[in-house]
């Protein structure tokens, strides 16, 4: 009998309190963004996202970037945690690494931060404001310093499957993106199908692909969004391949910056993809851990805690998310007693 293949043991990254609140249209408040920080901390993450540290005037959800950071940095909760956890900040632009380089000198700044390019060249000019051959010269300036701070750099690839703005793209031009990143001195790459694009079977090949160009798994981060239903579809192809790093947010939520928020129009990244705003979203991580620890995988996170994670956070932003397994729970493993 042929058995399914994939790895036993995952590191996984939650990365709600950036990507999945840059989508909210109210500001969510920082108490409250350091809430689930911690206890995401102390439910055993060990890699989380928390910020952009890009201009708030056209994302006012991170206009306390310096704050959330500061208190996560001082928390008596997670303090503890804190030395094997690894803090990342997102730094689109040049200006936000040198305010990421800054807080890092005074003492509370992230351990890691997060560049962006697309292989749609005009989804990357609307998400950076800049051309493909302009942002890889800012980052080849960008990467050293930041590695002299002592941050480590991610450089993500997007559009890998397909263009909300363009349409196809070529897989094989993402693993090229992937080899520059690599060559220009990024420490990890995250993988990312942003608008939900992806089918499973072209996650598989892609990779497959990769893995066959850059066998070092610890290199690679998937990043799935569930526009269309298909994320945890999308996990189970990239297990297969032999992908060990995921990530992935609370209760499924986040996506493209909003545009609108506390009642006054803003710039986020322009106009939605998609008709219906509330659509978009990353996979959950709730599900994600339920369905891993059904499979016997070891992701060193505690499943209960998280699923109270996932319930507190619907109160936080004022609506049901898109958790299955936030209310239906953990797999009963015996008699519940229910008639």
């Amino acid at each position: 009998m042929a058995l399914m293949n994939y790895p036993k043991k995952v590191v996984l990254g939650d990365i709600t309190v950036r990507d999945g609140f840059q989508h909210e249209e109210k500001f969510i408040p920082t108490d409250a963004k350091i809430w689930i920080a911690e206890q995401l901390l102390l439910a055993g993450f060990k890699r989380i996202e928390v910020t952009n540290y890009g201009n708030p005037t056209g994302m006012p959800q991170f206009k306390d970037a310096d704050a959330v950071m500061k208190r996560l940095r001082t928390s008596k909760k997670v303090g503890h945690l804190l030395k094997d956890a690894e803090i990342t900040t997102i730094t689109i632009r040049e200006k936000a690494v040198d305010r990421a380089i800054v807080a890092k000198k005074e003492g509370y700044g992230p351990d890691r931060i997060l560049f962006m390019v697309s292989t749609s060249e005009v989804h990357h000019k609307k998400n950076s404001g800049l051309s493909l051959a302009e942002y890889w010269k800012m980052c080849e300036a960008c990467i050293p310093k930041a590695h002299e701070a002592g941050i480590k750099v991610c450089g993500t690839v997007s559009t890998i499957w397909g263009c909300p703005i363009a349409g196809p793209t070529e897989l094989k031009t993402a693993v090229e993106f992937t080899k520059r990143w690599l060559d220009i001195g990024a420490d990890d790459i995250e993988h990312a199908d942003h608008d939900g694009s992806a089918p499973p079977n072209k996650v598989y090949e892609y990779y497959s692909m990769i893995l066959d160009e850059i066998p070092d798994k610890t290199k690679h981060v998937a990043h799935f969004h569930t526009t269309r239903g298909w994320g945890l579809a999308n996990v189970l192809a990239a297990l297969q391949a032999g992908i060990t790093h995921f990530e992935s947010t609370i209760g499924a939520i986040g996506g493209q910056p909003a545009n609108f928020v506390d009642g006054v129009p803003v710039a986020g990244t322009g106009a939605y993809y998609y008709s219906d705003p509330s659509i978009t979203g990353l996979v959950s991580t709730e599900d994600m851990v339920v369905m891993m620890d059904e499979m016997g995988i070891d992701t060193g996170i505690n499943v209960d805690k998280v699923l109270e994670i996932g319930r507190m956070t619907e109160r936080i932003v004022g609506r049901r998310l898109r958790s299955e397994c936030a209310h239906t729970g953990r797999i009963p493993k015996e008699l519940t007693g229910r008639k």
